[in-house]
């Protein structure tokens, strides 16, 4: 019996998490980044717990990382928001963002998964792990 389904494709996926201070090491999930291969996809969704912040850094720059958080979306989505990245394809723009970085807001390990709809997937993932 043949277990796969040809309507479900690979996807990929990694969090964000916000680090607001790097030497500390202290984090909280802030978004998630899917990639999809075969239907040339990428999204990011995200959502900044202010609370969770402020718990591990009274004076974090709230502005400057939903900032960030909102970069990495419009890095997804392409177009003029993306800069240099708009140029490139979908799988390009996800390698760039899930590179490892000591900044505030960083990508979690890269985990993989089956879907039928990307899209519905990004929603599931931000729900699941980071609401």
């Amino acid at each position: 019996m043949n277990r796969h389904d040809p309507r479900r494709d690979v996807f990929e996926y990694a969090l964000l998490r916000v680090v607001p201070r790097v030497e500390r090491g202290e984090c909280f999930n802030a978004g998630v980044v899917v990639y999809c291969r075969a239907r040339s996809f990428v999204a990011a969704r995200t959502h900044l717990d202010e609370t969770k912040l402020r718990a591990l850094d009274p004076r974090a720059d709230v502005t400057g990382v939903r900032a960030a958080l909102h970069a990495v979306e419009g890095v997804c989505r392409g177009g003029e928001e993306a800069g240099q990245a708009s140029r490139d394809d979908a799988g390009r723009r996800f390698r760039w963002l899930i590179a490892p970085r000591s900044t505030v807001v960083q990508p979690g390990p890269v985990h993989t998964g089956l879907t039928a709809d990307p899209e519905a997937e990004v929603e599931r993932l931000l729900e699941l792990l980071v609401r």
